[in-house]
């Protein structure tokens, strides 16, 4: 079993409640009582913060209190624990408690439930909104949202038209089902086999796109207007990619990253030897809209355009700090643009701090989120996983960017109609465009 680090991909002890016995108690199954043990030790002995274990029983039974309440026992029957200096004994006590629990409730709500609500007490009891537990079905939903998991569908990125509220094709997947019958950026689907996009959320409009491979979905299509004839796509199994990349006019090489995946530094690299061998004189980065992923792959993405030096430092409870260089795989020298918003988070604000305190590039949009502190995710037995906040991280110049996020070097509004991407409306991309034809034309390239 290993773990996963959201914005940090740092050594750290593994924590497994190793010195809590095992016996499951009664009412719990032995995966259960492990669940208990080791999300109590680890948000006990990993979160950015020291952590009152009182602070955690009592998150524990409230939460349970609370479910029993919700679903039909108005007045359960749960006993306040105190806590003692002995974690073992406490995490014990816990455990007795929620078996009790599933022992007196359990027919009816489920030994799994109640289980998991009071690990979700526990995490919650912090009060910090990135500390949480995922269910199994989260857990699953958020590595194919970093990783790019394979899926049967039309190899489309997709947004809502903000003027017609329409199901709107961000960008198409190279090589995939959509690009091949002829499905274009830009397009407005208005109806996925004879179903309204209209109104539907990002959500919906994915289930009705995605569905067994081999099977046909006709998409009804507005394109510059006006009405186009439908076009069938066949599913297909795709990897959903995080980079997204093509040449604008005037040689300057684009690149959307959409997360900080696993694969996405090596997406990037194949991306900017493409532009590259379009002798692309300058970049865009286009961070907007990407809430970060893995510390490992800002590192590597920040490193394509920072030959040398510090990237970021991450400062763990007690104060030790690692200090993450650049990996010596930069591309020539280009004058570049990154492209932030206020929802340019996490991984993003590490490269794009990375970027602007080395001098390197000029950030251009409006600041960023300004989430400065890093996800350490454990899998648990059963699939499900904790994520805990372990530590937090300061750009090169040693900014401290949480809840304060990065001002832009170029600030530019992002207006509501705006179609990312687009040169022709999108304001914030024609700002970087216009930038970079300066910087160009200075250099006499």
């Amino acid at each position: 079993m290993t773990k996963r680090i959201l914005s940090i991909l740092a050594a750290s002890l593994f924590l497994t409640a190793a010195n809590v016995p095992s016996n499951a108690a009664s009412g719990l199954s032995s995966i259960e009582a492990d669940e208990i043990q080791m999300s109590f030790s680890l948000v006990s002995a990993e979160f950015y913060k020291k952590v009152d274990p009182q602070t955690l029983l009592d998150g524990a039974r409230s939460q349970m209190v609370a479910y029993l309440q919700k679903n039909g026992v108005p007045k359960p029957n749960v006993p306040t624990l105190r806590a003692s200096e002995d974690a073992n004994l406490n995490v014990r006590e816990l455990e007795r408690e929620v078996a009790g629990v599933v022992t007196a409730y359990g027919t009816k709500l489920g030994s799994r439930a109640l289980t998991y609500e009071a690990i979700s007490g526990m995490l919650a009891s912090v009060k910090d909104k990135y500390t949480t537990f995922l269910t199994p079905k989260q857990y699953a939903e958020l590595n194919e949202g970093l990783d790019g998991g394979g899926f049967s569908g039309v190899g489309i990125s997709i947004t809502i038209d903000d003027k017609t509220k329409i199901l709107r094709v961000l960008d198409i997947i190279e090589g995939g089902p959509a690009e091949k019958s002829g499905v274009k950026a830009g397009d407005l689907i208005t109806a996925v086999d004879g179903h309204t996009t209209k109104g539907l959320s990002p959500d919906d409009d994915t289930k009705l796109l995605r569905g067994t491979e081999g099977t046909i979905v006709h998409l009804s299509i507005e394109r510059d207007g006006a009405a186009i004839a439908p076009i069938a796509v066949t599913r297909a199994v795709i990897h959903q990619p995080s980079v997204y990349a093509k040449m604008l006019d005037n040689g300057i090489g684009y690149a959307r990253l959409t997360v900080f995946g696993s694969t996405t530094a090596a997406e990037l690299t194949r991306a900017l030897d493409k532009l590259e061998a379009q002798h692309a004189k300058a970049y865009i980065l286009d961070l907007r809209d990407n809430g970060g992923g893995y510390l490992n792959a800002a590192i590597e993405v920040s490193s394509k355009f920072i030959p040398s030096g510090p990237i970021v430092s991450v400062e763990s409870r007690g104060g030790s700090n690692t200090q993450y260089d650049a990996e010596d795989t930069a591309i020539p020298p280009r004058p570049l643009a990154v492209l932030v918003n206020r929802y340019t988070a996490s991984a993003s604000e590490i490269t794009s701090g990375a970027i602007q305190d080395n001098g390197v590039g000029e950030l251009i949009g409006e600041k960023t989120y300004g989430k400065g502190v890093v996800q350490t995710i454990h899998p648990l037995p059963d699939g499900s996983a904790v994520k805990i906040t372990s530590a937090r991280y300061l750009t090169p110049r040693g900014r401290d960017i949480n809840q304060v996020g990065i001002a832009p070097d170029i600030a530019t509004v992002e207006p509501k109609d705006a179609r990312m991407g687009d040169p022709s409306n999108d304001a914030q991309l024609q700002s970087a465009i216009t930038y970079l034809q300066g910087r160009i034309a200075k250099l006499g390239n």
